[in-house]
C-alpha cells in the first residue's frame, strides 16, 4: 500500500488537466495566428556564423555589419567570451556579398576571423519543411502503432494522447516565445517523442503488472494501484530525466550557437515527457479503466432487475 504521506497524483489530476489544457490552448492560438518563427533551414536566406577571436558586443557587431553594406535581420552574440556572432539574412547572399561582410570583420578584428555560411534557396527551404513534417508524422504514427500493439487499448489511448501533447508542447513554447525553428529543432521533437514513449511504457507496464494481482472493487482501490505504480517507478523516472537533462544543459551552456536551441528544445521535451507520463498518462488511464469498471458493474444490474 502507498504511504499516506506520499503525494496523490490521481486525486489532484484535475489540476494537471486544466493546466495542460490551458497551455495547449494558448499554444494552439499562437501557432494558428502567428505561425512558427522559421530559421534559415525552413525559410530561404543566409545564416552567417563568425568566430572573431576577440570579444565584442551587439552594438559593435551591428555597426560592422552596417559598414559592410549588408545588415542582417537578426544578430546574436555568443561564445564563452562573447567572441562569436550568428547573423540571419532573409535574402540569399552571393559569394561576393558574404566575402564583403567577412572582410569588414577582418578589418576590425584581425585575420583570425573565421566564418561559416549556410544558404538555403526557396525551393530547398520548402522541401526541407515538407520532409520535416513528414518525418514527425511518420514517427508519431509508428510510435502509436507500437503502443497499440504492445498494450491494451486504454494504455494505448493514454500514451498516444500524451505523446502528442509532449510534441506539441515543445512546438507551442517555441511559437509563444518566437524561438527559431530549424532542422535541429525537428531532431529535438523526434527525440522528445522517443523519450516520452519510453518513460510512459515504464510506468504503464508497472501498472499492468500490478493489475494482474490486484483485487479492484472500488474507485479508491484503482486509484491506490495507480499511485503505487507511479511511486514504484518514480526513482527511475527522476534519475533518467536528470541524467539526460545534465547533458542537455551542458550542450546549451557550452555548445556552439547552432545547437543551443536544439538543447533548449530537448530540455523542454524532457521535462514535458516526465510530467505527462506521471501527471497525464496515468490519470487518463485511470479514468478509462474506471469507466469500464462501472460499465461491467452496471451490466449485471440490468440483466437481473
Amino acid at each position: 500500500m502507498i504511504s499516506k504521506r506520499r503525494y496523490d497524483f490521481i486525486k489532484n489530476r484535475n489540476i494537471y488537466f486544466i493546466a495542460s489544457a490551458a497551455v495547449t490552448l494558448i499554444g494552439l492560438v499562437v501557432v494558428l495566428l502567428f505561425g512558427m518563427h522559421y530559421g534559415v533551414d525552413f525559410k530561404s536566406g543566409t545564416s552567417l556564423d563568425l568566430a572573431l577571436g576577440k570579444s565584442t558586443d551587439k552594438a559593435q557587431a551591428e555597426q560592422v555589419f552596417a559598414d559592410s553594406g549588408f545588415s542582417p535581420v537578426i544578430v546574436t552574440i555568443g561564445g564563452a567570451n562573447n567572441d562569436r556572432i550568428s547573423a540571419r539574412y532573409d535574402d540569399v547572399l552571393t559569394e561576393d556579398q558574404v566575402k564583403q561582410v567577412t572582410t569588414a570583420f577582418v578589418n576590425v578584428f584581425g585575420s583570425q576571423v573565421a566564418s561559416e555560411v549556410n544558404t538555403v534557396s526557396p525551393d530547398m527551404a520548402n522541401e526541407m519543411k515538407n520532409k520535416a513534417m513528414i518525418a514527425v508524422g511518420i514517427a508519431s504514427i509508428a510510435v502509436s502503432l507500437y503502443v497499440t500493439i504492445r498494450f491494451e487499448w486504454r494504455f494505448a489511448v493514454a500514451a498516444i494522447i500524451t505523446i502528442l501533447y509532449d510534441a506539441f508542447f515543445v512546438i507551442a513554447i517555441f511559437s509563444i516565445f518566437r524561438l527559431e525553428v530549424d532542422l535541429p529543432f525537428v531532431a529535438a521533437v523526434l527525440t522528445t517523442i522517443g523519450y516520452s514513449i519510453n518513460d510512459k511504457i515504464v510506468i504503464l507496464d508497472r501498472i499492468r503488472e500490478n493489475l494482474r494481482f490486484a483485487k479492484l472493487k472500488t474507485d479508491d482501490d484503482l486509484a491506490e494501484l495507480v499511485n503505487t505504480s507511479i511511486w514504484q517507478t518514480m526513482g527511475r523516472s527522476i534519475n533518467t530525466v536528470v541524467t539526460v537533462l545534465i547533458a542537455a544543459i551542458c550542450l546549451y551552456l557550452f555548445g556552439s550557437e547552432s545547437i543551443k536551441l536544439f538543447a533548449l528544445a530537448k530540455m523542454i521535451g524532457l521535462v514535458s515527457g516526465v510530467y505527462s507520463s506521471i501527471c497525464l498518462a496515468t490519470p487518463l488511464w485511470y479514468l478509462l479503466k474506471r469507466s469500464s469498471m462501472k460499465s461491467v458493474k452496471a451490466a449485471p444490474a440490468k440483466a437481473n432487475p
